[in-house]
């Protein structure tokens, strides 16, 4: 018996498996890629929505509380786009009351008295 025709039926069986590899690998890029534009898509929508929902005082409000706080501006951000999604928002909302908003959905800060004997 000669060598050759295994080495023939590896080398098939090599190329077969390089095909399913180079498969799985488009299908995990296209999979990625698909979920990254929703993510971008969902973005957008909830940026639209601050937008129309948010006067110009209260959008600056919003960006200065996300570069300080991003999970409380975050938290704001989801709290107005499910209010507006709701139609429970009349008008926009201005920076009075995005500081009411942000007063509601912030943790009271802990103060610390300390009493000297």
């Amino acid at each position: 018996m000669s060598g050759e025709p295994n080495e023939d039926e590896l080398e098939r069986i090599r190329e077969q498996k390089k095909k399913q590899l180079e498969e799985q690998r488009g299908q995990g890029q296209g999979q990625e890629e698909a979920m990254e534009a929703q993510r971008q898509e969902a973005e957008a929508q909830k940026k639209a929505i601050l937008r129309q929902n948010l006067s110009d005082g209260a959008r600056k409000r919003l960006n200065t509380v996300k570069m300080s706080k991003p999970d409380v501006g975050e938290k704001v951000e989801q709290q107005i786009v499910a209010l507006a999604q709701s139609g429970r928002i009349q008008g926009q909302i201005d920076e009075e009351k995005m500081k009411q908003l942000l007063k509601e959905l912030t943790p009271d800060s802990k103060s610390f008295d300390i009493k000297r004997r």
